[in-house]
Parts: C-alpha cells; sequence; structure tokens
C-alpha cells in the first residue's frame, strides 16, 4: 500500500456530521482516501453506478435502506468489495452486526460513545484506519494470487482431544459459526474461544454460536465449573484463563493488561489451557490481524498440546494464522472446510492427520 495508490473508502452514515468527522479521521492517513459519502443505504447503491470502492464503511442503523437491508445489494452490486460495519455498543446494534458478517461484511467496528471523550475517539480512528488497510492488502494479495503456500512437516499423529481451544479476530464470528455448524450434535469436550469483541458482542456471539450448534454455549464468568460439551466464549473487556483445582476445571477471568493490543487476548487463555490440559488439548488459530495466539501456540506444543493454523486461502486476514504456523511447532494448515471436518471427526473415534 502506498502514498501513490491509496485504498479508495465509500462511508455511508446518516450523520452528516459524522461522515465529515469520520472522513477527517481516515483522510489523515495518506494511504486511505474517501471517494465518497452516502447519507443511507439506497444512496449509496446508487453511488455505486459511479463509483468503485475498495472498502465501504457501511452504518448499520440509517433511515430509508439500512445498513443491513443495503449489505446484500451491494454485494451484489460489487461482489469484490470490502464491507466494514460501523455501529453503536448496543444489544440491537451488536446483533445487528453479527448478522451482516454471516452476510458477507469483512468486520466491524464500534462507534464510540461522545461520553468517552477524545481517546475513545482516537482509539476509533486507529481500528478503522488499521482494519481498512489490514483489509485492502489482503483482498488485493488474494486477487494477486500471492498467498503464502505453508505446509507443516509430514507427519502422523492420532489425535482425540480432551479439550479444543480456538483464537480468532478479523473474520472469527463467520469463521465459528461454519465451524460450529459442523460440530453440531458432535461436541464432546469444552471448547473454549478468544475472539476479539468487545462487551455485549460475545454475549451474542455466543448465543449464536450456542444456536447453530445445538450446545450449551455462554459467554465466559468467574468461578463457573467447565462442562465437557459445552462453549465458553471470552468476553469482551477481560482475558478468560482456566484454573484446576479439586479436579475440576473452572473459568477465572482476568483483568490483567491488553496482550498483543488485545483484551480478551488469546495468548493467555492458551497458556492457562496448556497448563491444565497439557497434551489433552488441541488448538486451532483461525483468520485475524496481528500475531496473537502465536506464543501462546507454543506454550500449548512446549506441554505436549498439538495446533492446527487455517490457511491464507481462506482466511479474510492472515496475520494470525500465519504467525502462529511460522513458529514452526504447528501440527498442520488447513482451509477454514477442512478444519470443520478434521474437528467434527476429532470429537469421535479420534483422527490420523497426515500431512
Amino acid at each position: 500500500m502506498t502514498a501513490e495508490a491509496p485504498v479508495e473508502v465509500l462511508l455511508v452514515d446518516d450523520s452528516a456530521v459524522i461522515r465529515g468527522m469520520i472522513t477527517r479521521g481516515l483522510q489523515s492517513d495518506p494511504a486511505i482516501r474517501v471517494i465518497g459519502s452516502a447519507s443511507d443505504g439506497q444512496n449509496a447503491l446508487a453511488m455505486l453506478d459511479a463509483l468503485s470502492p475498495q472498502v465501504i464503511v457501511l452504518d448499520v442503523e440509517m433511515p430509508v435502506m439500512n445498513g443491513l437491508e443495503a449489505l446484500p445489494k451491494i454485494l451484489a452490486r460489487r461482489p469484490g468489495v470490502t464491507v466494514i460495519m460501523a455501529s453503536a455498543l448496543t444489544r440491537r446494534h451488536a446483533g445487528m452486526s453479527l448478522k451482516a458478517l454471516q452476510l458477507g461484511a469483512a468486520d466491524y467496528v464500534p462507534k464510540p460513545d461522545a461520553a468517552e471523550g477524545p481517546a475513545a475517539l482516537t482509539e476509533f480512528f486507529n481500528e478503522l484506519r488499521m482494519k481498512i488497510k489490514a483489509l485492502a492488502r489482503s483482498k488485493m494479495a488474494r486477487d494477486a494470487g500471492t498467498q503464502a503456500s505453508l505446509r507443516a512437516p509430514a507427519t502422523v499423529r492420532k489425535l482425540k482431544p480432551g479439550a479444543v481451544a480456538i483464537g480468532c479476530s478479523t473474520g472469527g464470528p463467520p469463521a465459528l459459526q461454519k465451524i460450529c455448524a459442523r460440530l453440531k450434535g458432535k461436541l464432546s469436550v469444552p471448547l473454549f474461544i478468544t475472539q476479539h469483541m468487545p462487551p455485549t458482542f460475545t454475549a451474542m456471539l455466543a448465543e449464536q454460536l450456542g444456536q447453530i450448534s445445538a450446545a450449551p454455549a455462554f459467554e465466559g464468568a468467574d468461578g463457573v465449573n467447565v462442562q465437557a460439551g459445552s462453549i465458553y466464549v471470552a468476553p469482551g473487556g477481560r482475558h478468560m484463563l482456566a484454573v484446576r483445582a479439586g479436579g475440576r476445571v473452572s473459568l477465572q477471568l482476568s483483568d490483567g493488561p491488553p496482550e498483543n493490543y488485545c483484551r480478551p487476548a488469546v495468548d493467555p487463555m492458551l497458556r492457562s489451557l496448556a497448563t491444565v490440559y497439557g497434551s489433552d488439548l488441541l488448538t486451532v488459530i483461525l483468520t485475524g490481524m496481528g500475531r496473537d495466539g502465536a506464543d501462546g501456540c507454543v506454550a500449548v506444543a512446549d506441554c505436549g498440546g498439538q495446533f492446527i493454523t487455517q490457511d491464507e486461502a481462506s482466511s479474510v486476514v492472515f496475520g494470525m494464522p500465519g504467525a502462529a504456523f511460522k513458529t514452526g511447532r504447528a501440527l498442520a494448515q488447513m482451509s477454514l472446510e477442512e478444519i470443520g471436518a478434521y474437528l467434527a471427526e476429532a470429537m469421535g473415534r479420534g483422527v490420523d492427520l497426515k500431512r
């Protein structure tokens, strides 16, 4: 991404004040250019007759045509465009944003509340700029066919895990939904998930995954006893850890500092699970920006556990799985479809993995 070829963005929001503010915030980065702004989904669709943005930042709640209504129409009109949803941190908006991810949006960014002050606004702009550039780069790499082709060394391992952990970020919710659909009726061990998300969103994600998998699913809480066949999602704003005492495993939430700029983060979850489950732990690192989870995967391998990573071709962003794979300790790299099938089989009789 160079200054000569900035990412071209269309901004869709019903507030003229917000549109102006976001435009200025985005264009403070020379790698981004806002080529148009629209007041609602219908207006945005009309603008696509003349504009070909690489990224569309789409508000959720708008008059005439809201973001959820406009999204499938936008993707039908411009199949290759990347859409980032922007929404408030309410339960209603969280539900709509997660639905948008199912419908094809690449990611979302929660809007700050005015009462949170300038620091929250700065964080919002930093996150939005980062995601716009990362998602555009990833899309360009896929279009150019320049994804890394990485495979683990040939190995044969019999795996029937006692617990499964998944870490993910950008592109994670739709990937988790696909995996949980494959696990419906087959989840026989506890499944621990850290997805980089704010509060409210994680509670909604747990509900969705429970419905899709037909398994009990919860946002993690202090002192909860872990049960086989249940799903535990790290709550927004807190790290989720596991501890063993008296023969039982329970959850422990931590307000420790962010790791890899994230809280919840994947690394602290994996370190704790590696200590609790050792060689019985199977970990999966899915799509996401950054390198969260890579060090935790090394801790898993050091304790005798195994980890696999998503491949670049099926990842929205290859940062997290790529960093974990490059540690040299991964058992395999797989497509999202392969991961779902592999986990479903491992839950039953176990699997021999040959790569």
